[in-house]
């Protein structure tokens, strides 16, 4: 059965690589209106996250990837783990001693990708805090964003302060070096994911100022501010992910010569079923498509996972397996 169709705004990316930047980040400030209506938006369509989220464990996802960059696509695996869990607002830190007052709950993203690039590998990671008491706390909070690959490695990082995203970033490019930059608020792609967990009927509507991924701007070498995008939020009608009920955004870029679209279950939890991103690759700029679609979901408490025995649970989620695994599990009975 069909369901309304929405105008929205979606969310993805990253990466850092060898390629040179063509240009150090500007400041760029968004639009006051279509900001404004945003972050509105989310506090207004708040429907608090369920029991699901409250077991005291981690929803842990693992995608296929076919990434691009440079001048092809290359296989890998992303991993999406999503957890609850307490955060200072002031020092935009975890809470792990709940000594200070100034404490909220958050969704916490943490996104890997791994692929190589011919003979060499890529390795990133973003994480995003978003506050789950949304009437109070509309902004996600903070993301972090960091890159390896055998020329050097970048680190990124946003946090949310007196109604800006204050941008730190230290990278491995002379052109680049150590920068810091920042903008009005704007709606932050990487934030996106959280906001279909907790609720996409939150989604802001129409166009909307949004900045895009911190994969995408390190990967683009972009300008740290806000773009134009327009998305549409309805039925999902492609061939690439299977399933009922399935909802997709899907959100152009003109500005990028950028589609990204993301799938998830219009049931909650509302989990992602994955992502198609298009836009030109670095070397020869013709237009290639990342892909990504899971494979596993598990529910589980991984930080107490971590004996040599409990490699076994990789293969539950469908990852590797390193070489030697049988006989490490063997010396350590």
């Amino acid at each position: 059965m069909k369901r309304l169709i929405f105008w929205c705004i979606p969310l993805m990316g990253l990466l850092t690589g060898c390629d040179q930047p063509s240009g150090s980040a500007g400041n760029n400030a968004s639009a006051e209106g279509g900001a404004q209506a945003a972050v509105y938006k989310f506090k207004d369509n708040a429907a608090g996250l369920s029991e699901y989220w409250y077991e005291g464990k981690a929803e842990i996802n693992r995608y296929e990837l076919q990434q691009n960059r440079y001048q092809g696509v290359h296989p890998g695996e992303a991993i999406a783990i999503f957890v609850t869990e307490d955060f200072l607002t002031d020092e935009q830190v975890k809470n792990d001693t709940y000594s200070n007052p100034n404490s909220t709950p958050v969704l916490k993203t943490n996104l890997l990708r791994k692929f190589p690039t011919g003979i060499y590998d890529y390795s990133i990671m973003t994480s995003v805090f978003t506050p789950t008491e949304v009437q109070q706390i509309p902004q996600t909070l903070k993301v972090t964003t960091t890159a390896q690959d055998w020329c050097g490695h970048a680190f990124m990082q946003l946090n949310f302060r007196e109604q800006q995203y204050e941008m730190q970033l230290n990278s491995y490019f002379e052109k680049e070096g150590d920068q810091e930059e920042a903008v009005n608020y704007a709606v932050l792609e990487d934030e996106l994911f959280n906001r279909i967990r907790i609720d996409p009927k939150g989604l802001p509507t129409g166009q909307v100022e949004i900045i895009p991924s911190t994969a995408i701007i390190r990967m683009k070498h972009l300008p740290f501010r806000a773009y134009r995008a327009e998305a549409q939020l309805a039925d999902y009608e492609g061939s690439t992910f299977t399933g009922d009920q399935l909802m997709a955004y899907t959100l152009t870029y003109p500005e990028l010569d950028r589609e990204l679209k993301i799938v998830f279950k219009y049931e909650p939890p509302y989990i992602i079923e994955g992502w198609e991103d298009t836009y030109p690759s670095a070397f020869d700029q013709q237009p290639r498509t990342t892909v990504a679609k899971r494979t596993h979901t598990i529910k589980s408490a991984y930080w107490e996972q971590n004996r040599p025995e409990q490699i076994d649970l990789r293969q539950k989620l469908g990852m590797e397996v390193f070489p030697g695994a049988e006989q490490v599990k063997a010396d350590n009975r």
